[in-house]
């Protein structure tokens, strides 16, 4: 099991602050500790419990091999998303999030293709039959593409799940998932409505440490599943051959069971 990081970790990190009273949403005060200042602070408690079962959930999945799609468009949340991302081998998008990602599937992975076409349009061996006008109009194409699917480029299918960032910021994400039927795991502050989510972990979402810890969990969580995947893979495999190696060694006696009856 992945080691939970303690309270103290949390509270350095800046983990229990929330919005001031007015900004809050009532039904995440049953994720609050007290109110001070007019300002809500979140039950670090409650963020480890809630944080422990959403890893577990991460953890079964990719034991399953079902794939997760990590969201967080946010400046602080940018480069951690893509770097904890990949160090899973998920896909992830950190820049934009398109309407009709999730519920115009199809549209979306021609547009990848598009952009694989692009590259091919600019790579070394096409280049001189481009005049330079040319060559940079479709260079600012491609990079515009490339900030908004360089992540998701490998993703064939729709994803399995969604891990979230910012439960407000990204409600457009949240309510495509929800058509879709499509689980969502996030980082819930006070000012979001945990209802929304499936697996809501209360937890300052401006604040780049807290966002940083969670994220390597998120990470390190499904690398840990997708690790047991394999080895069940493997024994299954084992004890796959052993079988085929049982049954042509049962062959064989009936074959010379024969030989000898002769």
């Amino acid at each position: 099991m992945i080691e939970l990081p303690s309270l103290k970790e949390l509270l350095d990190a800046g983990a229990h602050f929330g919005h001031k009273k007015e900004r809050s949403y009532p039904k995440a005060k049953q994720y609050t500790y007290m109110l001070k200042d007019q300002i809500y602070v979140i039950d670090l408690e409650k963020t480890r419990e809630k944080l422990e079962e959403a890893l577990k959930y991460i953890e079964k999945m990719a034991t399953e091999g079902k794939a997760l799609l990590i969201v967080g468009t946010k400046r602080q949340a940018q480069e951690l998303v893509a770097q904890y991302a990949k160090a899973a081998d998920l896909p992830y998008i950190s820049y934009r999030w398109l309407g009709g990602m999730l519920t115009n599937f199809e549209t979306i992975r021609r547009r990848i293709k598009f952009l694989d076409e692009l590259d091919g349009k600019l790579s070394e061996e096409n280049l001189q039959s481009l005049t330079k006008k040319e060559k940079a109009k479709l260079q600012e194409e491609a990079n515009k593409l490339h900030k908004v699917f360089d992540g998701i480029r490998n993703l064939k299918k729709l994803p399995d799940a969604l891990f979230i960032v910012d439960v407000v910021g990204e409600k457009i994400a949240i309510c495509e998932a929800q058509k879709m039927d499509i689980p969502v795991i996030g980082i819930a502050d006070t000012n979001a409505n945990p209802e929304l989510i499936q697996y809501p972990i209360p937890a300052n979402d401006d604040a780049k440490k807290t966002i940083e810890i969670i994220l390597a969990l998120v990470s390190k969580a499904y690398q840990e599943g997708a690790k047991k995947m394999k080895v069940d893979k493997g024994e299954k495999l084992e004890k796959k051959d052993e079988k085929s190696v049982e049954v042509v060694r049962k062959g064989d006696k009936g074959v010379g069971a024969v030989k000898q009856e002769e």
